[in-house]
């Protein structure tokens, strides 16, 4: 018995345990619930408040992984309105920017990641994003697979990016949630690939990623059932603010 708990107390860092433990839990629930139900920004939600647990050089792969099932599950859920030529080229780009992001993380200073989540979930919340229907052209599809994926690497959740590329007009709900899901799945798998060459290590981690993963996994199953359902302006309107006091914050404790 003893052997059994030293080797599940392995796969849990020691700072990770009782309510910091829930906190993560819970805000990958609540995380993947937004995305699935109104179409973006449970990933900042989610980075955002890993940030207040977890060291920065843990923070960009582990929010990875557990995006990656969050996504994968929304996509597989929603797979019969997948546009596979959109999604094909957007990995194209993706890829090719991985391969570029991979001499950039090993070089990067640990606070830089902090200061570069916390900027840049203030700036998708109150900043200009780029023009909808990018996504529309090839090369666009192609251009916006790079660029939000060499953006990843070192901010984390630019779940808005692509949202922002992928949203035209009128633009149908599942097709909607069924691509921007292929697509966040695709630059999350690239982005713990490339940290996993890196060096880091996600083995000690694994029961908090296996719990989390769970926790994402029933968030996003009760998402798509209050897909179109809920207040969305509101709600939007409320949850830009919650994310903005979440981003000061973690400025505040670097400075």
């Amino acid at each position: 018995m003893e052997d059994l708990i030293t080797s599940m107390e392995y796969f849990f860092p020691d700072a990770i345990s009782g309510l910091p433990l829930l906190c993560l839990l819970a805000a990958s629930f609540v995380g993947s619930l937004i995305t699935a139900s109104l179409g973006v920004g449970g990933g900042a939600f989610l980075i955002i408040v890993m940030a207040e647990f977890i060291t920065p050089v843990v923070l960009i792969p582990l929010h990875g992984l557990v995006q990656f099932a969050s996504n994968g599950s929304r996509a597989w859920l929603t797979r019969i309105h997948i546009d596979r030529s959109l999604v094909v080229a957007f990995f194209i780009g993706a890829f090719l920017a991985a391969l570029i992001g991979l001499t950039g993380i090993r070089a990067l200073p640990e606070d830089a990641i902090s200061w570069a989540v916390a900027i840049f979930i203030l700036y998708s919340c109150w900043g200009k994003l780029p023009s909808a229907g990018f996504s529309e052209s090839k090369t666009g599809r192609v251009l916006g697979g790079f660029l939000t994926t060499l953006a990843t690497l070192f901010a984390g959740a630019t779940g808005p990016l692509v949202a922002s590329w992928l949203r035209t007009p009128n633009i149908d709900r599942f097709y909607y949630t069924a691509n921007f899901s292929s697509c966040m799945t695709l630059q999350h798998a690239l982005k713990v690939i490339v940290f996993s060459f890196a060096g880091f290590s996600f083995y000690e981690w694994a029961g908090v990623l296996v719990l989390m993963v769970l926790a994402g996994l029933v968030g996003t199953k009760l998402g798509l059932k209050l897909l179109g359902r809920l207040p969305e302006e509101t709600f939007k309107t409320a949850f830009k603010w919650l994310l903005t006091l979440l981003a000061v914050r973690l400025i505040y404790k670097l400075v």
